[in-house]
């Protein structure tokens, strides 16, 4: 293929090109206008990636000034992605069957359970088949063309119940996304990949079979009239996975090719370590009941440092009721035995649902802090709101459930933001649910801001983590200090140390580290005896490894004064050792800290 400044878009893109650069104030608005001032000849559009990677390649020529990095970022798509010094980067695994029978769950069998296709992560790992080498290696190049440092990325593995996937799958899952890690700017398989995808397309089609191409719309109509609607129910979603995609995949050997061993992993991750775009979190979601002994130690020898969590709800009574499938004692057990094992632990928990109400769900959610047995560090908050595919639709339509008013809706959602502890971060509070899908229930994806700006009204507002992350604020290096929260879980004595400075918009924090004082010995032999460092970070832009920022937070030192703090912490506890939980691409940094490697964690003497 062709550069993109050679094809006939070249006149478009440098109009476009040479109004920013002659403009008084240039911004993302300001981009958008010039765009639609220039469409194409098909009555298309210029994508804001297509113009940075012309830009980059026509910058000088063609009477355009030298490359403006400066210029780029003022257009740069969201730089928030990246302000929490890490690229994310979130793929889907692909629609398979699932454990549960949730009333509130979506069933769009084009996605893997409780996804919709409408939703802007799920259109793109429709785009790419669900493959996560051509997922990570294009989200890759999306941030890297809008100018995001990729060289430290966080992946976020979401899509149904990881847990319930086979084996083989997982492996070759994540060690496809390792492999794009590995090979990005270096190699490019992503035509190879896409041509064996749409080879099985037509061995698909042969049989007059049913098979998700790399197009949304044409997707949409072939799987209109199997698509499971929730007041009917006449075939589950189970059912339709298995015929369309599950049986016809293993005939046509496409589960052979989706599966790889340990040894296959293992070898991405030893080039990972080392490698230009390290991997520095890798994130897994699940269910509580999916939770045991033997699958802790197996996501963790996978990579896996984070884990995502459908808490929902703390009450059986509300869990029975809406079909969940396990009772808190299930959620119970799996926060003791993560917490042991020293994963950080993203929970989900719903508002509104079936059998709930306001007064209980704010009952409910204090519970996630106060009781010994949860204090999560990281909570989405997932409002229910009806989906014509759910089972909930038959319940609305007996006049069983009805969604929160907005007051209500509201009343709840600011008492979750004034009642998460500091040591906990919101990383979302409204699921980004296009309204077009919504039956009844909420429609604004923007809630958070409306409480935010209801507290503040008040005279109140959240202390969370995100409430406070520094983000691009500038401060005052002389005036940081370290804070520390102390609370108790069921399994340890936890200390939030975080340092923190005073700005123009309140107390921001700038860099924090997770230190876990187990109160007895766990199930993992390796950590016996040791105090375990769950999480350290940095905040401030993403800055590629080994660069320095004076005005930011990040390579100030700060995470190597926070473990020194918990090493000296864990050492007046009486322990003799303390223990990380790194990722595969944090794994040297560590080595240089005076770590070394174990089986799965790696560990300092005291």
């Amino acid at each position: 293929m062709k550069p993109f400044y050679y094809t006939d878009h070249l006149k478009e893109v440098l109009t476009v090109w040479k109004a920013l650069e002659q403009a008084k104030h240039v911004d993302g608005q300001l981009l958008q206008k010039l765009i639609k001032r220039s469409p194409l000849s098909n009555q298309t559009l210029l994508s804001k990636t297509d113009l940075i990677t012309a830009y980059k390649q026509l910058a000088g020529t063609h009477g355009l000034k030298p490359y403006n990095e400066a210029l780029v970022k003022k257009i740069m798509m969201k730089p928030t992605r990246t302000i929490s010094g890490v690229a994310p980067v979130t793929v889907l695994t692909k629609p398979f069957p699932c454990p549960g029978k949730c009333i509130f769950c979506p069933n769009d069998i084009r996605m893997p359970k409780s996804y919709m296709s409408d939703e802007p992560g799920a259109q793109r790992a429709e785009r790419n088949y669900f493959d996560p080498y051509l997922q990570t290696y294009n989200r890759l190049n999306a941030l890297s063309v809008m100018g995001h440092p990729v060289d430290k990325v966080e992946l976020i593995i979401l899509g149904g119940t990881w847990s319930y996937y086979p084996e083989s799958y997982q492996i070759w899952f994540i060690k496809e996304c390792f492999r794009a890690l590995n090979e990005f700017g270096f190699r490019d398989d992503r035509t190879k990949v896409r041509s064996y995808y749409r080879q099985k397309q037509h061995e698909f089609e042969a049989r007059e079979q049913l098979y998700l191409t790399d197009d949304p719309k044409e997707n949409a109509k072939r799987f209109e009239k199997l698509q499971v609607h929730g007041e009917e129910l006449t075939k589950r979603y189970n059912q339709v996975v298995s015929e369309v995609y599950t049986a016809p995949e293993r005939k046509l050997g496409l589960d052979r090719y989706q599966s790889a061993t340990w040894d296959e992993l293992t070898a991405q991750q030893k080039i990972n370590e080392t490698g230009e775009v390290r991997n520095v979190g890798l994130v897994i979601e699940t269910r509580p009941d999916n939770i045991s002994k033997e699958e802790v130690i197996r996501v963790r020898k996978l990579g896996c440092t984070k884990t995502q969590i459908g808490v929902q709800s703390l009450q059986d009574s509300v869990l029975a009721k809406n079909h969940r499938g396990h009772d808190v004692a299930a959620t119970r057990h799996a926060f003791k035995l993560l917490r042991q094992a020293g994963f950080k632990i993203h929970a989900h928990w719903m508002a509104n649902l079936y059998g709930s109400d306001p007064a209980l769900d704010k009952k409910d959610y204090e519970l996630l802090f106060s009781d010994p047995d949860f204090h999560p560090d990281e909570l989405k908050i997932y409002p229910c709101s009806l989906i014509e595919s759910a089972e909930l639709m038959q319940y609305y339509q007996a006049g069983k459930w009805q969604p929160y008013t907005h007051q209500q809706l509201l009343d709840v959602l600011s008492h979750v933001l004034l009642a998460t502890s500091p040591y906990c971060r919101l990383t979302r509070v409204i699921r980004d649910i296009p309204s077009t899908d919504i039956v009844v229930g909420n429609k604004k994806t923007n809630f958070r801001q409306i409480a935010e700006a209801h507290l503040e009204k008040l005279g109140q507002h959240s202390h969370d983590i995100r409430a406070r992350e520094i983000r691009g604020e500038k401060f005052d290096p002389k005036y940081i200090k370290l804070k520390t929260v102390t609370y108790q879980t069921s399994v340890a004595e936890e200390q939030f140390l975080q340092y923190v400075v005073p700005t123009a918009r309140g107390e921001k924090l700038l860099a924090f580290l997770r230190l876990s004082l187990p109160k007895q010995p766990g199930f993992i032999d390796e950590l016996k005896g040791s105090a375990i460092i769950r999480e350290v970070h940095v905040y401030g832009p993403a800055l590629k490894i080994g660069a320095k920022a004076k005005k930011h937070a990040q390579h100030l030192g700060l995470g190597t004064r926070l473990m020194a703090e918990a090493k000296k912490r864990a050492r007046k506890q009486g322990f003799k050792r303390l223990s990380v939980i790194s990722a595969i691409g944090t794994r040297e940094y560590y080595r240089k800290k005076g770590f070394s490697d174990g089986q799965l964690y790696q560990h300092m003497g005291l």
